[in-house]
């Protein structure tokens, strides 16, 4: 069993930055695919950034490439998203998840939030225009 707790979510202007942080709780981090996930009111949870187990590979949504950058310390149990030129667009409840299958995937099995098996309780990222 995992618990996820998100952190740093707030409000920012647009072209500010945040980070994210995803604390995980457990024994076996390291062996998890983590997940950024977002969701608006009445819009499917959308994949924003994922990055594997071992090798760290690392997979964003063309919308936030170049302005994201997913990162994990396995020794502190944390997974980071930093998050730079916000936009409005942006503006969304952020869920950090967790895959346990050891298996090293491509990119769009790690879009599909089906594939994660545990879930933070989100943290809300607005950005003003």
């Amino acid at each position: 069993q995992v618990q996820l707790v998100e952190s740093g979510g707030g409000l920012v202007q647009a072209g500010g930055s945040l980070t994210l942080s995803c604390a995980a709780s457990g024994r076996s981090f390291s062996g998890y695919a983590m997940g950024w996930f977002r969701q608006t009111p009445g819009k499917e949870r959308e994949f924003v950034a994922a990055i594997t187990r071992s090798v760290g590979s690392t997979y964003y949504t063309d919308s936030v490439k170049g302005r994201f950058t997913i990162s994990r310390d396995n020794a502190k149990n944390t997974v980071n998203l930093q998050m730079n030129s916000l936009k409005p667009e942006d503006t969304a409840v952020y869920y950090c998840a967790a895959d346990r299958d050891w298996a090293l995937r491509g990119y769009y099995y790690y879009t599909r939030s089906y594939e994660y098996d545990y879930w933070g309780q989100g943290t809300q990222v607005t950005v003003s225009s």
